[in-house]
């Protein structure tokens, strides 16, 4: 078992649902999250003043797949999540990382079965 963990941006949310649903991937966690990398911000003007802002708006999804689900995922979340056929600066970045376990609350199955 893996855990995902993908940095997008917030108006990709939408198309990466999609995509991961064509792979048969329908259970994820998303958390709105700030952040900031090789962006490095961004200035806007309000109220007549300039304001640089560090802290960029992002979106994180967390998604708990067996083995044979992780490459399908990975692929799915590049497609939709990257800028252009090239991709820029601040599309994000996907971690993945090892699952231990994962309990179901409800019938307290454990490992892959619980996902």
């Amino acid at each position: 078992m893996k855990l995902i963990l993908a940095i997008i941006q917030p108006h990709k949310l939408e198309a990466v649902k999609e995509a991961l649903n064509r792979v048969q991937v329908f259970r994820l966690t998303v958390v709105d999250v700030q952040g900031f990398g090789r962006q490095k911000g961004h200035s806007e003007t309000y109220r007549g003043h300039e304001l640089h802002t560090q802290l960029l708006r992002k979106i994180q999804l967390q998604i708990a797949v067996n083995e044979d689900f992780v490459e399908p995922t990975v692929n799915a979340i590049i497609e939709a999540g990257r800028t252009g056929p090239e991709g820029r600066i601040g599309d994000g970045k996907i971690f993945i990382l090892p699952l231990e376990d994962c309990i179901r609350i409800r019938t307290g199955e454990r490992g892959p079965e619980a996902i």
